[in-house]
């Protein structure tokens, strides 16, 4: 199938192979370093992020940026949550992986300066940083001029990309990577309350065909419209919730972990399968519910349940594996630091992911 034919208008097989090829070649320069101090680890294939060493040191360093929802907040006019996207794109995928998260630098591409929006932008990200405890130690504003598109009624159009470094949590002898996940053990979900920064191509597609441009103007009266806002741009501009003090926090309490995963593009299926190791599977059959824009829009999208398992997290942005006996201190640790977290499944000697859900029974070879 071609990407044109593709419910998003992208193609997630295309994009893995690319990021594959990316990543081989990133692998050939690992010898540079081999010996010396930034060796990269070579057994993390697959991650979420790799560790570099310095010495007994073990960092952890992850880049991403927040996509297309940039446009969301052109539309809507509202800049000062997406620093908790660029934060939860890159502490997050640190986090999985053990590394607790301490750094971050930011790169912000523009057409034309808007003092005012950049005021905006790294106010949000200050907050987001000083919630995970993260320091901003570098960054770069470029003008681009027609280098840099986006919405035509945004007072600035730009392009928002991080790095960020973490240590090794010193309870862990080397990086969480599923190598140690076996059969039995148990799957603990964290609720997502919003769309994080993925499948906003679909999302944007989707209302643009049924209201026209002024899409995020369009009434949304979901039931949880209270919260997430009462028209589409507002609801799909909710920020994500940055997991990493959460994860930390079950790490300091001395509960085990064997892996974790981000829920982002690709979904459960694509993510979660990056950490389930030696041929070991999952039955998931306790998930979050997905939120009501993510179902609507499903609805309008005219997409399978299988295929928006793939293009959104659903309703669970992270999931966790842990020993059954201390799964529900896991839970417990999480909801006293304010997330919503729940056993969602758990690990089976069959390989691919099964999901039982309100949509039925979903399965991902």
């Amino acid at each position: 199938m071609s990407s044109s034919e593709k419910p998003a208008g992208y193609d997630i097989d295309l994009g893995n192979e690319c990021s594959r090829n990316a990543y081989a070649w990133s692998k050939k320069t690992f010898a540079n370093r081999a010996g010396k101090p930034g060796e990269p680890a070579q057994d993390l294939d697959g991650g979420f992020s790799n560790e570099i060493r310095f010495g007994n040191a073990r960092l952890g360093i992850s880049s991403d940026g927040i996509g297309t929802k940039i446009e969301v907040a052109e539309r809507v006019g509202k800049y000062d949550t997406l620093g908790y996207d660029l934060v939860a794109m890159t502490a997050d995928d640190l986090i999985v992986g053990g590394f607790v998260p301490t750094n971050i630098s930011n790169i912000i591409d523009v057409n034309t300066l808007d003092y005012s929006v950049i005021d905006e932008l790294m106010r949000g990200l200050h907050d987001a940083c000083n919630f995970s405890e993260i320091a901003i130690t570098g960054g770069e504003i470029a003008e681009l001029g027609n280098r840099i598109g986006g919405w035509a009624g945004a007072r600035m159009n730009f392009n928002w990309c991080s790095t960020a470094i973490g240590s090794l949590h010193p309870s862990l002898e080397k990086p969480l990577s599923g190598a140690a996940v076996q059969a039995g053990q148990v799957v603990v979900a964290l609720r997502s309350p919003s769309f994080r920064s993925n499948g906003f191509s679909l999302a944007r597609r989707t209302l643009q065909n049924l209201f026209g441009d002024a899409w995020h103007q369009a009434s949304y009266d979901g039931s949880d419209a209270a919260e997430m806002g009462h028209t589409w741009g507002e609801a799909l501009l909710a920020p994500s919730l940055i997991y990493s003090p959460g994860v930390t926090s079950v790490l300091n309490a001395g509960l085990p972990l064997y892996a974790a995963a981000h829920i982002t593009g690709g979904g459960i299926a694509d993510n979660f399968k990056r950490v389930l190791k030696n041929g070991v599977g999952a039955e998931l059959n306790n998930l979050f519910e997905p939120l009501p824009a993510m179902q609507r829009l499903t609805e309008l999208a005219g997409i399978t349940p299988a295929d928006a398992y793939l293009y959104w997290n659903m309703g669970n942005g992270m999931l966790l594996v842990t020993d059954e006996a201390a799964a529900e201190g896991v839970v417990a640790q999480l909801r006293g630091k304010g997330y919503q977290a729940q056993v969602a499944g758990r690990i089976t000697a069959e390989s691919g992911i099964r999901l039982k859900v309100e949509a039925g029974d979903l399965s991902y070879e």
